[in-house]
């Protein structure tokens, strides 16, 4: 059970997935809403503001990505995973690329998707004070916010933390498979290059 109320909205067509989901996530404590596709779950992030959104990509109406893409573009920095029916690696990257925290190839196991859940909980409300400067860079950590100068730069959460975690680790070689585990809250497969993307994101926008 967790330890307090967070809120959870899970985004998903499927009448059965979706039921299963609310069930097994409010008998672990959360506080559940759900919405059936995109435009729904546009309205509920508005009126709700969960703590964390469990976002299927295949829905009709607004689909997964874009409903992704419109939360990112409004600013919404809430955590978010997606689940999909497709692993390929492309897949995965266009969910990330949308702006997805994490991502999650069906049919999983509801203890990896609690401790996915946790992790993205643990990284939205964990260790936020101090400002790290590197150089004219200044990542504020309470604020969430980065500047090169006095100018701002946009970075989507998991950038955020990425880009935190090694301004917190000067002079130490983080390998792997510590840095998914800090940023991802689990292993990831061995072939998965979400880290390669992101530092690439990371070294264009900073």
């Amino acid at each position: 059970m967790t330890d307090s109320t967070n809120s959870i909205l899970v985004v998903e067509d499927d009448p059965a997935v979706r039921d299963a989901l609310e069930r097994a996530l409010g008998f672990e404590g959360y506080d559940v809403r759900v919405a059936q596709d995109g435009a729904v779950a546009l309205s509920r992030i508005r009126e709700d503001t969960p703590d964390v959104i469990v976002l299927d990509i295949m829905m009709p109406h607004v689909d997964g990505l874009e409903t992704c893409r419109r939360v990112r573009a409004s600013g919404d920095r809430t955590p978010i995973l997606m689940l999909t029916a497709k692993a390929a690696v492309g897949d995965r990257v266009e969910g990330l690329d949308a702006g997805a925290d994490d991502y999650m190839v069906k049919p999983f196991a509801l203890d990896e998707l609690l401790a996915r859940l946790r992790a993205l909980l643990r990284r939205s409300g964990g260790d936020v004070t101090g400002v790290i400067k590197y150089e004219d860079l200044v990542i504020d950590a309470a604020a969430r916010s980065v500047h090169r100068g006095a100018t701002p730069i946009e970075l989507t959460k998991t950038e955020f933390d990425l880009l935190l975690l090694l301004a917190r680790s000067p002079g130490i070689v983080l390998d792997r498979d510590t840095i998914y585990e800090e940023i991802w809250g689990i292993d990831f497969i061995t072939s998965s290059n979400s880290l390669d993307v992101y530092i690439g994101y990371l070294r264009r926008k900073t």
